[in-house]
């Protein structure tokens, strides 16, 4: 897993540190290790780092102080090595001469032959939109092409939200030390290298599943398994109006485990037709052994939907909810109130104002932990970077890596797959997290499956990837 922390999280790690090493040593270890990455980037695009021009653009604090010892430490192995300080009243004292000492030097801005532009203006405990000096000379850089490390995070965007309120950094690479901040998931960092500088961080409530996990936690069976051992998910989803939903969520379910799934609804009749291994009962209470309900996708409002919904909410077993299940959830929010059992709830940023009376903001992770701990249910808030919450106020942190699964159905194959882990098992928040990880996969292998460029995909598409994704994790 991994694990995000919060600033203040990391400066009581560093604390320690800074009382028993020499003075300066820390940042100079975290500079070291920043220059590294660096090193590694010029050779990656340019080829090499000897008579590369590098230009750290530095702010006041330690981290311009950061920027200004990689420069350093970067010119020594040979490349021109220049600075923009924005307060120069205020930099660093001790990295700058040893940056001017190495050869470094101070210039009024940056030029457009640079390789490689340092973003040391603010750190993790900036906050805010650029101030206006800073924001001309990214606007500059942005203009001219020329590739961004940032120090920590981009400039401009916040540590814990990743919310970019105004001008701010765009970085193409994020080198942070110690352990990644929400931003790292959150915000716009292209891609992140994290850099160990000794901290002693204990777990943190603010986790990312790592293709690891998947393999040691996806159900597999084993040699003593049947299909009822395996989980039984049973799905309520679909309507006259909208069968394709439960065609989808049935068949996610089948995709995701080697159990069993058993539908109920109106649809029963497309259901089997496309996936022949469901099987179809015409009531819930006639649909036998099931170990978890899928109810909403595609159900309707109507009577026939909220008898469907009370139904799955009234039993002990693990239930997701979705879709329109969640718009009957929020006209009835007392369903929940009573549960024992897991209850997943999977909206997106419309139904989760419906819940909650307002919506989620930029604060995403704070929205769903508080919506979660409301219903006592694992919340799963859909967006770019997916938010799973759980009641205890542990959350899962899972970007998508782009946008193909903002399609529509997508949200009915990834209640199926939810359905069937929790069918299987796993503990909600788990569930809703692989779920999220493998489904993010999906979509990224169908839109790629075409050829070597990515193009449009679909729900249909997305589901018939899941096993490739789990086959490649």
């Amino acid at each position: 897993m991994r694990h995000y922390y919060s600033a203040e999280a990391i400066r009581d790690a560093e604390a320690p540190l800074l009382q028993t090493l020499p003075d300066g040593a820390l940042m100079r270890r975290a500079a070291f290790g920043l220059a590294t990455v660096i090193a590694r980037e010029l050779m990656s695009r340019t080829g090499g780092v000897a008579g590369r021009q590098v230009c750290a653009v530095v702010g006041s604090g330690d981290n311009g102080g950061d920027a200004l010892w990689a420069a350093t430490f970067l010119r020594r192995r040979g490349a021109a090595a220049t600075a923009v300080l924005l307060n120069p009243d205020r930099a660093h004292p001790k990295a700058l001469s040893v940056f001017r000492a190495s050869g470094g030097r101070v210039v009024k801005g940056v030029s457009a032959t640079a390789d490689l532009v340092i973003d040391g203006v603010v750190g993790i405990s900036g906050s805010g939109p650029l101030r206006p000096a800073a924001a001309e000379v990214f606007t500059a850089v942005d203009e001219a092409g020329i590739p961004v490390v940032a120090v920590d995070l981009p400039s401009g965007i916040d540590v814990q939200t990743g919310a970019a309120e105004g001008p701010h950094v765009h970085a193409a690479l994020s080198v942070t030390f110690g352990g990644l901040k929400p931003v790292h998931a959150l915000g716009e960092c292209g891609r992140v290298e994290l850099v160990d500088i000794g901290l002693d961080l204990p777990p943190s409530g603010l986790l990312g599943i790592e293709a690891g996990d998947v393999r040691a936690r996806w159900p597999r069976p084993g040699p003593k398994d049947d299909k009822y051992t395996q989980g039984v998910t049973g799905v309520l989803a679909g309507s006259s109006t909208y069968p394709g939903a439960a065609i989808l969520c049935s068949g996610a379910a089948v995709a995701a485990t080697s159990g069993m799934v058993r539908y109920v609804g109106s649809a029963a009749a497309e259901v089997v037709s496309h996936w022949p291994e469901v099987v179809a009962a015409p009531t819930a209470a006639a649909a036998g052994r099931v170990q978890s309900w899928v109810v909403g996708p595609g159900l309707g409002t109507d009577e026939a939907g909220a008898a469907a919904l009370c139904f799955a909410l009234d039993t002990d077993l693990p239930v997701i909810v979705d879709a329109d299940g969640l718009t009957l959830l929020a006209a009835h929010p007392g369903l929940v109130a009573d549960r024992s059992a897991p209850t997943v709830l999977t909206p997106h940023a419309g139904e989760f104002a419906r819940l909650a009376g307002s919506s989620p903001g930029e604060d995403r992770v704070r929205s769903a932990r508080r919506l979660a701990e409301q219903f006592g249910a694992t919340v799963l808030l859909k967006g770019n970077v997916t938010v799973v919450a759980e009641p205890d106020g542990r959350a899962f942190l899972n970007p998508a890596g782009g946008a193909w699964a903002a399609t529509a159905g997508s949200g009915d194959v990834l209640s199926g797959m939810i359905g069937a882990l929790l069918a299987a098992g796993l503990p909600a928040g788990e569930a809703a997290a692989m779920a999220a990880f493998v489904h993010a996969h999906a979509a990224n292998a169908s839109a790629a499956d075409p050829g070597p460029r990515s193009a449009p995909t679909s729900a249909s598409r997305i589901l018939a990837h899941i096993r490739t994704a789990l086959g490649s994790i």
